[in-house]
């Protein structure tokens, strides 16, 4: 049985995850104080987003990884980009994963990132533990929301605590298993400790609490695992009530690292064979080194430092000599790595987002796909001169899976396509600070894109009459650029012998 635990958090922005995150690392220990309440230059800013434009809108925008350990476990947090423009990235963070917790506003319920979130991790049947967050103010009565999280995400739900009381009325939170209540402190209210495991408990919330233990499923550990019962703790996350119960279910019921799919195949962790996939690459982590780091996360094998993998997209061995152990912007140097964890590999381009690592390159991940751009942008250069660093600046953002660039086969203007808005200020804004290249967005013609395949005779008949049409991606594949889904639906019907596809596999 292994002792990795992998997981990220998902959540609606403001649900309180990035709270949620640093109350876990300091409860494992991995930190001593927490962002809240840190002084001088570096006030009220958490410690796990550390990229400018996210300071400023205190959202996450990058995916890093924070590793911990507790009581022998160790845990690996993949901090999951909190944006709704970002679902390309969180989707390919969600495939590194083995378990996720999902953070709920008490007073919202489940809203639609969260929802959207959820779909993709119910695609790999990843499972989910839910902590409803924020108990301590006026919220939702409990069974509205623990019957939403039934009915929308179609889960069975077993409660697993119970909050006393919710906002002005808030007495602490029940734990089911120990029976014991953690009960608020100080002025400011919080949890310092303070269980009382004979409590009295006011008659108008003991009926409810006795009608949630027996009113809802049993907590059945193979029905978790298999993503189809969610067990639902109740909390505050700024006040640390349910933080300690989340760390010890995650140890406890969360799974251990699981096979990976590689076509037909699965890759179980208990394989020889060193393996792993590159699920995100990240450039400029340390602003002082234009470092790119390529985030691996081990599925079998014991990896040990110097070893010669193969990546898939290269076809030659490459050593690593100095793989990193992450925690935000602290690292360091990894001697041996376990399947489960997460390792950065320093690379100067050659690692990509979907390439394979392995040591006889005879296998290949699957499930890491790229998506239809939904917004697509002409690229204009305020300094003309500045055309190389330009394209190596889309070429790095590309490769991050920050966005992605196609080249026109007519016409020298470069496109660049995203999933959700934001993703064009992250360009700009990066453009300008890590690669001092000023450029502006324009217009493009077209509204969509669709990668084609089909057989060579078929391809060159359609390129001869739409060649205005077409461009390739930054893997030299030929792209539809269509300007409305109905072009899209038109040239599908006229060109049965082609298929014209929203994702790629990477």
């Amino acid at each position: 049985m292994s002792n990795r635990r992998t997981f990220a958090i998902i959540s609606h922005p403001d649900a309180g995850k990035t709270t949620l995150t640093e109350k876990l690392l300091l409860t494992g220990g991995a930190i001593h104080l927490a962002g809240e309440v840190k002084a001088r230059g570096q006030a009220r800013r958490a410690r796990s987003d550390w990229m400018k434009i996210e300071q400023q809108r205190g959202i996450s925008v990058t995916s890093s990884v924070m590793t911990f350990e507790r009581e022998g476990v160790t845990f690996n947090l993949l901090d999951t980009p909190g944006h709704e423009d970002f679902s390309e990235d969180t989707y390919r963070t969600l495939t590194a994963v083995d378990s996720a917790i999902m953070v709920i506003d008490a007073a919202k319920g489940i809203e639609p990132q969260t929802r959207k979130l959820f779909e993709v991790c119910r695609l790999r049947s990843v499972p989910i533990i839910t902590f409803v967050n924020k108990v301590d103010r006026e919220g939702r009565p409990v069974f509205e929301l623990l019957d939403e999280i039934a009915d929308m995400l179609a889960l069975d739900v077993s409660p697993q605590a119970y909050p006393v009381g919710m906002g002005g009325e808030f007495e602490g939170v029940l734990d089911f298993a120990s029976g014991c209540v953690a009960r608020p402190e100080g002025p400011s209210k919080e949890f310092r400790g303070t269980r009382e495991c004979e409590p009295a408990i006011p008659e108008r919330f003991a009926e409810e609490i006795e009608l949630a233990q027996i009113g809802y499923p049993e907590f059945d550990l193979e029905a978790y695992r298999n993503g189809d019962l969610t067990p639902v703790y109740f909390g505050s996350a700024l006040k640390n009530f349910g933080v300690t119960e989340l760390i010890e279910a995650i140890a406890q019921h969360a799974p251990p690292p699981r096979p990976q799919p590689a076509g037909d195949e699965q890759i179980p962790p208990s394989r020889e064979e060193v393996t792993g996939f590159i699920f995100k690459v990240q450039a400029n982590m340390d602003p002082n080194h234009r470092d790119r780091i390529a985030f691996m996360r081990q599925v079998s094998g014991t990896f040990k430092r110097g070893m010669k993998l193969t990546p898939s997209g290269l076809g030659k061995p490459v050593a690593i000599h100095s793989p990193i152990l992450f925690f935000a912007q602290d690292r360091e140097v990894a001697d041996t790595a376990e399947p489960g964890d997460i390792i950065g590999i320093p690379n100067h381009g050659t690692l990509r987002v979907g390439d394979t690592l392995s040591e006889k390159n005879q296998i290949r991940f699957t499930g890491l796909p790229n998506f239809a751009p939904e917004i697509l942008r002409r690229v204009a250069l305020v300094d003309p001169t500045k055309t190389k660093q330009l394209r190596k600046a889309l070429d790095d953002l590309s490769e991050e899976g920050v966005i992605q660039v196609f080249y026109p086969e007519i016409g020298g203007q470069w496109i660049i396509g995203v999933v959700g808005q934001l993703q064009l200020d992250v360009l700009v804004s990066r453009l300008s600070a890590e690669y001092k290249v000023e450029a502006r967005l324009e217009q493009s013609p077209f509204a969509t894109a669709r990668w084609i395949r089909g057989d060579a005779k078929a391809l060159d008949e359609f390129e001869k009459f739409n060649l205005t049409n077409l461009a390739k991606d930054r893997d030299g594949d030929l792209v539809f650029m269509a300007k409305s889904s109905w072009d899209v639906n038109y040239q599908q019907e006229k060109n049965p012998d082609l298929t014209f596809s929203a994702t790629k596999e990477r």
